[in-house]
């Protein structure tokens, strides 16, 4: 039986939480290409990329929540990139490391920010002061994605409201990694979700009852199966989890602006990606040792 916990839906616009913040004086430093996505998940000591964007950061009020429809949580340290970075949804979830004039900080991307240039990272207050002072405004930065960060707890999914038999959408949390693919178990495949830009994985002709299985597969081709989502709508579950191996290189995650993917087969399944527990619900118990994931081989 998953765990179940209630959690109203928290969400509000990101125009009605953003604070005005300062743009950069001329001559500041706006530059690098996207860093955000191509991560992977796995537990322990996380990877960093070898190159950092240079870029400038502001900050807003914001708390946790955002166009990526997470949760909202005390003492934020969140970050909203701009369209470009954002990606249409694709970096949620994802984690980037920021230097600033103070030091470092860890920060996990929740929000867009329509007004920032590729290289202006908006971050949350409690963020932009651990590497700066706020009453400057804007300071220059550096920054690089993260593969494979601790996250602080098991794999979760919420259940939106609307949902029902006939339309059923999914958001994934505590992935450590944006995510590639969505799929549910569906006959003898998988069938695959599309993604949207706020975040979630919608099956627009809806999947049935449930419970549903889940496989989720990141960015860097790594793939967990949650089992028992049940289709309650607006809380946050935490289902049985078991890890997969890696999807073989030469099925390459799909990109989510990308066409759906066929659905794979249960042997292609078996030979390419064998579960360590297939088929077997988690307990409470067994979900929390098996949230955390091997690691994953940077660069």
């Amino acid at each position: 039986m998953p765990i179940v916990l209630d959690n109203p839906e928290p969400q509000q616009p990101w125009w009605t939480r953003r604070s005005a913040w300062v743009v950069a004086a001329a001559g500041a430093v706006v530059a690098g290409t996207a860093t955000v996505a191509l991560v992977a998940q796995a537990s322990g000591a996380a990877c960093a990329a070898p190159a950092a964007s240079s870029g400038q950061a502001t900050f807003y009020a914001a708390d946790g929540g955002g166009n990526c429809s997470f949760d909202q949580v005390p003492n934020p340290l969140v970050v909203a990139l701009g369209n470009a970075e954002y990606a249409a949804g694709a970096a949620c979830g994802g984690y980037l490391d920021v230097k600033g004039p103070k030091g470092t900080v860890r920060v996990k991307v929740t929000d867009r920010c329509p007004e920032c240039a590729a290289g202006h990272l908006d971050l949350s207050r409690q963020a932009f002061a651990k590497i700066g002072d706020p009453v400057a405004g804007v300071i220059k930065v550096t920054y690089s994605r993260v593969t494979s960060p601790p996250v602080p707890g098991p794999m979760t999914v919420r259940v939106k409201e609307g949902s029902s038999r006939y339309w059923l959408a999914l958001r994934l949390d505590n992935t450590g990694n944006p995510l590639s693919a969505v799929e549910l178990q569906s006959g003898g495949g998988w069938k695959a979700l599309s993604h949207t830009d706020y975040n979630y994985w919608i099956a627009q002709n809806g999947a049935g009852n449930g419970p549903f299985t889940v496989r989720v597969t990141d960015t860097a081709g790594r793939r967990t199966t949650l089992s028992g989502v049940t289709l309650t709508v607006g809380t946050v579950q935490r289902p049985g989890a078991t890890a997969a191996a890696p999807a073989p290189s030469k099925t390459p995650p799909v990109s989510r602006s990308a066409a759906s993917p066929a659905p794979v087969s249960p042997e292609a399944v078996a030979a390419s990606a064998p579960e360590e527990t297939a088929g077997v619900p988690a307990t409470p118990e067994a979900t929390e040792a098996t949230a955390a994931q091997p690691p994953a081989r940077c660069g």
